[in-house]
């Protein structure tokens, strides 16, 4: 995480070329093509022509014209885009050079930049065990700007992470279907059932960010860990082969259950890991929805 404003602005730029460019060279066009606004509107009468669908037809302009006219409809194009971010205490960890806060900053801009590249609307809701911050959905660079700043600066007041609490808020509160981004690591207390409810109402996407060192625990003896959203503190033997097969299995039984929940609220999930380039995972979501649609 930046300390400072300065570094902060630093990291915007940084993710906003970076963002861009991979809207303009190739996810942009794969946005466009999966991603459909909701319903039809009006927009004209023409003469009616053999082939046409006689419930189309306008009577009252008909009988003016004294010709069977029908109505023309457009699809309605514009798509509202809502991404929910985790930025609880967990999501300071990672490698090095990269952690999970900004790579979800960094995903968070692809998905705006790719909507407002679409002329979709696109909002914000940052949340821990509680709403951090809500920003309405707009249009324009300047506020898909901000949406960067906002994930990187956060100063979170919760710790922990209420990822029912973000879908409920979400569910009650966008007044009609839009697109669900929720970005986060997933670990938290069950959430399916705000998941499957959402669903229903909204497109839900899960972009699930990881660390490579979470995967497994490594042997370097007796180590103290800290869980960063309760404080607790637990000294560990890593060099006992139990101790790190019994973590492998949690945490393989933990993602088992984790995906079934996806499943059965037919929520498509984005596997995302620090460090590591993502383009490939976004292609292969393009992919299966577009082979859906």
């Amino acid at each position: 995480m930046a300390d400072t404003l300065s570094e902060v602005l630093k990291k915007v730029r940084k993710i906003e070329l970076i963002t861009r460019g991979i809207v303009r060279a190739a996810v942009g066009g794969e946005y466009h093509s999966v991603f459909k606004g909701q319903g039809i509107d009006f927009d004209d009468f023409r003469e009616y022509a053999p082939g046409d669908e006689v419930r189309a037809i306008d009577w009252n302009v008909t009988a003016r014209m004294g010709f069977p006219y029908i109505r023309k409809f457009v699809e309605e194009r514009e798509l509202t885009v809502m991404l929910a971010v985790d930025v609880s205490a967990s999501k300071n960890f990672g490698g090095r050079d990269q952690s999970k806060r900004e790579v979800a900053a960094e995903m968070a801009a692809l998905f705006a930049f790719s909507a407002i590249h679409n002329q979709d609307k696109v909002g914000l809701l940052l949340f821990t065990d509680e709403t951090e911050l809500f920003l309405a959905p707009r249009k324009g660079s300047t506020h898909c700007l901000r949406i960067i700043r906002e994930i990187l600066y956060a100063r979170p007041k919760g710790r922990g992470t209420d990822i029912g609490m973000a879908l409920d808020k979400l569910t009650n509160h966008l007044p009609r279907r839009s697109l669900v981004i929720v970005v986060s690591d997933f670990i938290a207390p069950d959430f399916s059932r705000s998941l499957g409810v959402a669903s229903v109402r909204h497109d839900v996407v899960a972009v699930q960010i990881s660390d490579p060192s979470e995967e497994a625990l490594p042997d370097v003896g007796w180590i103290r860990l800290q869980d960063p959203e309760t404080g607790e503190l637990m000294d560990v033997n890593t060099g006992s082969a139990r101790v790190r097969q019994e973590y492998q299995r949690r945490r393989s039984e933990w993602l088992s259950g984790l995906q079934a929940s996806f499943k059965s609220a037919s929520v498509d999930a984005i596997p995302i890991r620090t460090g590591q380039n993502y383009q490939p995972a976004l292609h292969a979501f393009f992919k299966r929805r577009a082979s859906r649609a």
